[in-house]
């Protein structure tokens, strides 16, 4: 009985000597997860929305952190815009508090586009 106890011993000696090696490669199979799934992605949607804001030009269309639909009027300064919130109204805004930039361009293909139609029964339950 005396052997016995002392090979069961050094098998969970073995056992828990091992079991680092094992949590390295999990923890460090976690983390490649982890940036492959969602830290590079926002990295890149990042880098994408800073060029936006680096190349707003005169007449784009921005809406800022605060939800202002604005459009700019001036652009020369590398940090403020110029953005006209009404007509007549001039603000400046910096740059860095801008929440979407919408050029021109995509502003005329969003106002020309279609409004999609709903059933005129939709909201209605049927009669059975």
């Amino acid at each position: 009985m005396f052997i016995s106890n002392a090979f069961a011993q050094t098998a969970e000696a073995a056992a828990a000597t091992g079991s680092w090696q094992g949590t390295v490669i999990q923890l460090g199979l976690i983390f490649a997860i982890f940036y492959l799934l969602l830290i590079r992605p926002q990295q890149k949607r990042i880098k994408q929305h800073e060029a936006k804001v680096r190349a707003i030009q005169k007449g784009d269309y921005v809406i800022t952190g605060g939800g202002i639909n604005a459009k700019v009027i001036d652009a020369s300064d590398p940090i403020d815009l110029t953005v006209e919130i009404a007509e007549g109204i001039n603000v400046s805004v910096n740059r860095g508090t801008l929440r979407e930039v919408i050029t021109a361009e995509e502003m005329k293909a969003l106002k020309t586009a279609p409004a999609k139609k709903e059933p005129a029964n939709s909201n209605k339950k049927s009669k059975k």
